[in-house]
């Protein structure tokens, strides 16, 4: 059975990038553009927690931001903006399960939490890499040995 926490160790970029619940819609798409990612873990600092995570804030609640509160969205919190309860997962559940709670609460990124703590983040294109990389579909990930990019570089 293959866990998250395969999944975790096969991932090229481990860092988990985090946003406060103070900032800005502006910062986070700053930061989102920036590091190439589509969303950001928000976390709050909590006097007997430490660091607490309170969401997930994503391109697609940047777009629900964007029809709420229009042209002033950039200026908004982020706290203002998270709504649900914080779905997560641990090392040791299986990628059924966390597939499962993706499709069940439609998410696609899961923050992964042990002992209470941020250890990583999960998300549907590393479940899709994986099952690219130990399926039997050869090198579709490698751009080198693709027969349309080699087909595409005959053209140049």
């Amino acid at each position: 059975m293959i866990t998250v926490d395969d999944i975790l160790r096969e991932k090229r970029d481990t860092r988990i990038i985090t946003m406060r619940l103070h900032e800005t819609v502006a910062d986070a798409v700053l930061v989102m553009k920036r590091e190439n990612i589509s969303s950001v873990i928000v976390t709050d600092v909590c006097r007997t927690e430490g660091s607490t995570v309170m969401g997930v804030f994503s391109e697609r609640d940047v777009t629900r931001a964007l029809l709420e509160h229009g042209a002033t969205t950039p200026k908004v919190v982020l706290a203002t903006l998270l709504r649900r309860e914080v779905i997560s997962c641990r090392l040791e559940d299986s990628i059924i399960t966390v597939l499962r709670l993706m499709d069940e609460h439609q998410v696609r990124h899961l923050p992964v939490m042990e002992d209470y703590s941020l250890v990583g983040v999960i998300s549907a294109t590393d479940l899709m890499r994986h099952y690219l990389r130990e399926s039997e579909i050869p090198n579709l990930l490698d751009p080198a040995a693709s027969t349309l990019h080699v087909q595409l570089s005959a053209l140049r």
